[in-house]
This record gives C-alpha cells, structure tokens and sequence, in this order.
C-alpha cells in the first residue's frame, strides 16, 4: 500500500464513522417509511425503500467525505457534513408535514443537542499555533463539557522535573481535578474515567521509544479499552521526521515505562501513526509486555501541511518544549544520539544541567582535542565534531570545567543518531582503556531497558566494535517499515 492511499483510507473511514454516526442519531429512515405508508398507502416493501436509500447514501457518502477531510482537514469536513445533515433534515421535514413526524422532528433536535463529555491528557506542548493551550481551548468551548485532566511525566503544565513525581491535585488555572499518570500510578483507575465518554491525548512526541509519553498513551489506552471509553490523539509532527528508523524490537525481559512496545528505538511515525499500529497490531500488552493484547476504540486527528520528509524546524510551528530537557527540536534529533550514554554514573557528561541537553559529550578528564581527533579518524557518514569547553549549572558536575566535544549532522539523511554515541563510547575506551561504563554494573539493567536487549550491551562490552552492534541495532529495520506502512496518515 502507497502512503498517499494509506492516508485516503484513513481519512474515509473516520468519514465512514461520522456519516454512520449521523444515521444512528437521527435515523429518519424508519419514520419516513411510516409516513409513506400511512399517507401515500404504498405497500411495506415500497415503504421502505427510504431506508435502503439511506443505507446507500451513508455508506457512499464517506468515500468524497473521506477525501475532503483528507485534502481540507477536519474542522471543514465536520462543518460540512453538519451542514449537509440539517439540509437532510429540511428536505424530511417538508416530506412530513402531518401525522407524529413533527414530534419525531423534536426529539431529534433534542438529541441533536447532546455532547460528549471530554477528558484530556496533555502537558505544555498542547497548544495551537499560536500558543493557546489545548485546556484552556476546550475549557472555553460551549459546547464541550471538560471534566477532568492527566499529568504525564512532567505534569500537565510542566513543572515537574525528570523523575519527579506527579501527584493528583488540581489545575489552578481552571479548577479541574488533575490525576496523575507518572508515580504510583500510571494508569488510569476505572474510578478516575468514571464518567468519561472520550480522552483526548495532546502531546507533542518526540519520535524515541524511551520517551515516556507514548508509554503513558497506552497504559491510558488499555484502562479505556478496559472501561469501553474511546480515545482521541490529536496527531503532532514527529521532530524526526517520518523517515528515520534505528534501534531494534523490545525483546523479553526488557519490556518496562521505557521500552514498554516492541517497536524500534527510532519508530518514524507520528504520535497518531503508532496508536493505531499499537492498537492494531496487537502491541498493547501492558507496562512489562506480559499481559494479553488490548485494543480501545481509537481516533486520530489529521494534521494538515505535514509531510514524512520535514523535520519540526520545516514546520514553521513554535516548539513548546514538551520537558525540561527538550528545550528545542534540536535536542529532541540528539536525544537519541546520547541517551544511551547518559545512562551511567561517573562517566561522560552530555549536556543536561547546561544550555546543550544531549548535544555534548565532556568530562573533566577528557583530552577534548585527542576525543575529537579520534572520532574525526572514523569518518562517520553525516557528523561533525568541534572541541567544547563549559560548566554545567546543575547535576553531579555542576560547576566544574568540563573538555568533550559538540557534534552536528551535517547531512541528517546519512547519518545514524543512535550510532553517534557508540562511536563516542569507542573512541573514549581507545584513548582511556579504564574508563569502562560497564564495569561497575549499576547502571546495566536500565541501559538494557532502554535499549529494549540485553544483547546491545553484552556484544558493544566486549569489543567496543560499532560495525557488529550496528547490524544488531538495525536487524529490525526493513520489518518495521513493512509493518507500520499500512498506518501512514502522510
């Protein structure tokens, strides 16, 4: 399937559930029949021809539906197909005009009336384009009842910092209560949902497996799937871009909030894309991928204008930093890229505490000059490297000098993000054979975790070879693309 038709598909079947929507709410079909047969003395199975008219119009109606929303987003085709209904209601009513069809005609502008009840999960990275958050624009709509939000790691208005607890409270801005989904609970309890007719999901991703938003979407998903309440993602730019993919499958024993899908490190689909392979393939299976498949009832939101080959910096769009440590786009490309490596204690500083969070690689031991001569001699396809000299602000290094290395992609199609960092590793086990990160072992079970295999770290320890973890960290690359290809919206 071409990616073009994947996104029409889509685009028509969410056209599909609107239209049968329209038919389950209004249903007019029936009482025209009774009115045709009552009136007009026409036999039951002419009586009924208006419902197999409506059938076919219903069913038909979702194909240049389908394409409309594809070509002019959502909020026109809803306005349109709104407006289509009450033109579809004027031609019945003239058609009525005696007998109980006028009281039919009310109770389906009663229901007409009726909403959804909203729920969202969100954080500062929620906002339109021109910066108002998703709360507040829900909060202020008339016609949508907002009962209750959900603070992923960093809270709903991102204040908490990595790591930190999220606690249940209120939102002070609006007085909703706010549950939380990152401490002692990261899913959802049925009495929190209780209630609830939809969740809608806001958040900016940031396109790595380990960034814990797209765990706390499906933990969120499986308690709805659990409770029969739909789920609503309002799909984002992946800061990536829709094209790279690194990292192998999650494999047993590794499955945890970091690696919670078995899916690559680098997934190269938008937010909206991997809920619905997620729900579809199967992959749901809870937080250490040992509970039984759950799928919910699942809509995406289309974005318009965005295409698999932009970075977020093509976008346009403001970026509102979805953590502390992803102050810009720029540091969700080189999250990937050292990561990994500041997992461990005691070893290579990469930013975070500075003005460069995952940019950098320094320590105050480091030779800057001899680590960048070295990674220069591996001629990597796509990075450059230049010497750095700083004093983080915060963290075990705080106000100390630290010598490293800055790096660049100078041509971003070529490079690997996930393998800048193993050169790095490399390049240090070459110019100082002690310094080993894994010696100690404190930190090889969460370097296994968020690797998804244990094998990434038991192969790299023993040779530093990047050529042979490279075809490790690859080996799942061409199945992954043929997997998620059904699921492209773009």
């Amino acid at each position: 399937m071409q990616e073009k038709k994947g996104g029409n598909i889509a685009a028509i079947a969410t056209m599909f559930a609107l239209f049968f929507m329209i038919a389950f709410v209004t249903n007019f079909a029936t009482p025209m029949g009774v009115i045709a047969k009552s009136q007009f003395q026409t036999s039951n199975f002419l009586s009924q021809l208006g419902n197999a008219a409506n059938f076919f119009a219903y069913l038909f109606m979702g194909i240049p539906g389908g394409l409309i929303l594809k070509r002019k987003g959502y909020k026109f085709t809803a306005l349109s197909a709104v407006a289509v209904g009450f033109i579809g209601l004027a031609v019945q009513l003239l058609s009525g005009f005696v007998g109980s069809f006028g009281v039919y005609v009310l109770g389906a502008f009663i229901a007409g009336f009726s909403m959804c009840m909203l729920n969202l999960v969100t954080n500062p990275s929620g906002v339109d384009s021109q910066l108002k958050s998703t709360i507040d624009i829900l909060f202020e709509a008339p016609e949508v009842n907002l009962v209750a939000l959900f603070g992923p790691e960093h809270g709903v208005r991102g204040d908490i910092y990595a790591g930190g607890s999220v606690v249940d409270g209120n939102d002070t801005a609006t007085g909703l209560p706010v549950y939380s989904l990152y401490g002692r609970t990261r899913k959802a309890t049925p009495e929190m949902l209780k209630g609830l007719d939809i969740v809608v999901y806001d958040i900016q991703d940031v396109g790595s497996r380990s960034y814990t938003f797209i765990s706390s979407l499906g933990l969120l998903m499986r308690a709805c799937a659990e409770q029969g309440i739909e789920v609503m993602v309002l799909d984002r730019p992946n800061p990536l871009g829709g094209r790279k993919v690194e990292g192998n499958y999650v494999e047993p024993g590794c499955y945890s909030f970091v690696s919670q899908f078995r899916i690559p490190y680098i997934y190269g689909l938008t937010v909206g894309e991997l809920a619905m392979l997620i729900n579809e393939e199967g992959l749901n299976l809870g937080e250490k991928g040992n509970e039984a498949p759950l799928s919910c009832k699942l809509s995406v939101v289309p974005m318009e204008g965005w295409t698999r080959d932009m970075l977020y910096a093509d976008t346009g769009l403001p970026w509102v930093l979805p953590s502390p440590n992803i102050p810009s786009s720029r540091s969700a490309i080189c999250y990937p890229s050292a990561g990994l490596c500041g997992e461990f204690n005691n070893y290579l500083q990469i930013g975070v505490g500075y003005t460069l969070p995952f940019e950098v690689f320094a320590a105050s031991w480091l030779d800057a000059e001899a680590l960048k001569a070295r990674l220069d001699s591996y001629d990597i396809p796509g990075v450059a490297f230049r010497i750095i000299y700083y004093k983080p602000f915060s963290g075990s290094c705080a106000g100390q000098l630290l010598k490293g290395v800055q790096y660049f992609y100078t041509d971003y199609d070529r490079a690997e993000l996930c393998m800048t960092q193993f050169y790095v590793m490399r390049a240090v086990k070459e110019l100082y054979p002690d310094r080993d990160p894994f010696k100690d072992g404190s930190r090889n079970a969460m370097f296994d975790k968020v690797c998804g295999s244990r094998r990434v770290r038991e192969m790299f320890s023993a040779s530093f070879d990047c050529a042979e973890i490279r075809d490790f960290w690859m080996k799942d690359v061409d199945h992954w693309r043929s997997l998620s290809r059904p699921y492209l919206l773009y």
